[in-house]
């Protein structure tokens, strides 16, 4: 359902709004050698005021990827552009401002339906199908400030001292992921 970004359109307004945005830009077709995903919170309508739009990647080659997305995004505002290592795993993260929505694009040597990112939304999706009453919560929850995976611990009861790492070890006990 996530490998493209058609449902958008059909969703609610800040979803049609994303969808429209996004499309101008032209980000899936013109990073589409990097398998775009959108990801968080804006794709399971649990997105609140200042959410912004998350899009995956897998990215081989950091210094082709950079020389495109400066490029391409460069010029846009608050711009920036950084390369760390999240749990011993090089990614490289552009932020930037267009249309009332910031984005941020994530890469890494590891194919987009393999990264956390993505797999913590399949979760997280699965789970609000399951169980709609508990979107309020989450929503509310992020409101105080929980960040998304923190938020879906508290509320299925998980322990919450590595949360990221709990919600995936809760998608594969329950055959999820």
């Amino acid at each position: 359902m996530f490998d493209t970004i058609e449902y958008l359109n059909s969703g609610n307004s800040r979803q049609k709004r994303a969808f429209s945005v996004i499309s101008e830009l032209k980000i899936m077709s013109d990073l589409v050698e990097f398998t775009p995903i959108l990801c968080g919170t804006v794709p399971i309508e649990i997105d609140i005021e200042g959410s912004d739009l998350d899009i995956i990647m897998e990215v081989k080659n950091f210094t082709e990827f950079e020389r495109k997305i400066r490029l391409l995004y460069g010029g846009y505002g608050h711009f920036s552009l950084s390369k760390k290592t999240i749990k011993n795993v090089p990614v490289i993260k552009a932020n930037f401002h267009y249309q009332n929505f910031e984005f941020e694009l994530f890469g890494q040597d590891e194919s987009v339906f393999n990264q956390n990112a993505y797999l913590h939304m399949v979760i997280e999706n699965y789970v609000l199908k399951q169980s709609p009453d508990l979107q309020g919560k989450i929503i509310e929850l992020k409101k105080q400030g929980f960040k998304t995976e923190p938020a879906f611990c508290k509320v299925l009861h998980l322990p919450s001292d590595d949360p990221y790492l709990r919600l995936l070890e809760y998608g594969k006990i329950n055959g999820i992921i």
